[in-house]
């Protein structure tokens, strides 16, 4: 495991984010009054306790606000520490603006004295290239005394064991990483920057809410801002590109009644890494459809590090038992250390791809009904599964008895964990993994997947 920290440094007022591999910076600290900083009112320096050449007493209006110019050649998320004094008795909210976009709407309390001087922290998105990063007063009453700022080492560290898998294979995938960062705070915007052609990343911030479909065209990467963004409502569509190089990364995903949630069709190299995903257990197994389904020849896929929580028909690849002249030969996707937990089938249910790989999955309570399976291969299906572990789950494996109205596949299981639950199935032989990993002991999954699965373990 390699973490990518983004420290971040001051050059004239300007933030300045490089990439480092060593450990976390000391903060650095920035002060106000330093140009190219803006402060909309006067540099002062009548009340005592201040550093450096004085502080920054904003306007008494809505329209007195500090600014700074961030040039960030990565992506990450910046700890800023604010050292104010507010000397009223009455809080002095404000919005805290990245790039145009209300991230937050921090409060400052008063402080008892203008020279009794506090710090408050607040992180936020810093994109690669140009920034301003912004506070502007939410009353008349304007700003508090501003006296500098301290940045903590942002980060957008790579996940436990960097990208591994079939997306790694055929020239690899990057997602936007050629491309410019936004940050979007609203359904709308999500849709419009997830839509443009370009290479581009796109800081999803807070839960998005929509309808109908994204169709997420090439070169992306789509990423939540913290523990708690995502989107709902809708569809993300990944569809007739090859390759479409897209990544979906720290998000929370909900399911969608009659549709998929993520749909990957005719489309190759995706990662889809470190998002939580989850829907209702109904009645009725068909009131969700797919939470990632993987059809039509599909390829070159990671799936990895992901929870997956209350969903019947999870990940489906391959679509038909009539579709085997379009998807043999594809369909290579590797599943590696997610938890699926109370996925009722379809964790995955593969038809003719090979080698789909199965590894240091964790799967828990999937015993609905005596129907209930992890692991389907099926239609001469090619599957991997190693290192994973089962409790509580009704049937471990379908392969050489094949599933419903689908022919049997071939299946190769080896070093799995079994416990309180039915066997994995077996039989055949399948095609020879191409790329390097390493795959933990069994005995250790579940407590590294339950630590480091879903969004906000980035």
């Amino acid at each position: 495991m390699r973490p990518l920290i983004a420290c971040v440094s001051l050059f004239a007022g300007a933030l300045v984010a490089v990439a480092s591999s060593a450990a976390q910076a000391a903060p650095t600290r920035y002060e106000a009054e330093s140009t190219p900083a803006v402060c909309s009112g006067t540099i002062d320096s009548n009340w005592p306790g201040y550093s450096g050449g004085g502080f920054c007493n904003g306007a008494n209006s809505t329209s007195g606000y500090l600014q700074f110019t961030v040039n960030a050649p990565a992506a990450g998320t910046a700890t800023l520490g604010v050292r104010f004094a507010n000397g009223t008795t009455t809080a002095r909210p404000a919005n805290l603006v990245v790039n145009g976009a209300t991230v937050q709407t921090p409060s400052f309390e008063g402080t008892g004295a203008w020279a009794t001087w506090t710090t408050k922290a607040l992180s936020v998105p810093v994109t690669a290239g140009s920034n301003t990063i912004r506070l502007n007063p939410g009353t008349a009453g304007g700003l508090p005394n501003i006296d500098y700022l301290d940045v903590e080492a942002g980060d957008t560290p790579q996940p436990p064991g960097g990208i591994v898998g079939w997306a790694t294979q055929a020239g690899g995938t990057t997602g936007g990483a050629a491309g410019s960062t936004v940050t979007v705070s609203s359904f709308a915007d999500f849709r419009t920057q997830a839509q443009a052609s370009g290479a581009r990343t796109i800081l999803v911030n807070g839960m998005l809410s929509g309808s109908g479909t994204v169709e997420i065209s090439a070169d992306k990467t789509i990423r939540g801002v913290g523990a708690g963004s995502g989107v709902s409502g809708t569809t993300l569509n990944i569809e007739g590109m090859r390759p479409a190089n897209v990544i979906i990364q720290n998000m929370n995903i909900r399911g969608v009644p009659g549709n998929d949630a993520i749909q990957i069709e005719n489309a190759t190299h995706i990662w889809i890494d470190h998002n939580t995903m989850s829907s209702t257990i109904e009645n009725d197994p068909d009131f969700y459809d797919g939470m990632l389904d993987i059809t039509h020849a599909a390829d070159y896929i990671t799936v990895s590090w992901n929870v997956v929580r209350d969903h019947w028909k999870t990940s489906l690849v391959g679509h038909s038992d009539g579709n085997g002249g379009e998807d043999r030969g594809h369909l290579r996707v590797t599943y590696h250390h997610n938890w699926f937990d109370r996925t009722f089938e379809r964790s995955p249910r593969v038809r003719f791809g090979e080698t789909v790989h199965v590894f240091n999955n964790y799967y828990s309570n999937v015993d609905n009904n005596t129907d209930s399976y992890a692991i389907a291969s099926l239609m001469d299906a090619g599957l991997l599964v190693e290192g994973n572990v089962f409790e509580n789950v009704q049937q471990a494996c379908w392969s050489a008895s094949g599933y419903a109205d689908s022919d049997p596949g071939r299946l190769v299981a080896r070093d799995n964990l079994l416990t309180d639950s039915g066997p994995c199935e077996t039989g055949g032989t399948v095609a020879a993994i191409p790329y390097s990993y390493t795959a933990d002991s069994a005995t250790t999954v579940k407590s590294s997947v339950t630590t480091g699965a879903g969004a906000g373990k980035l």
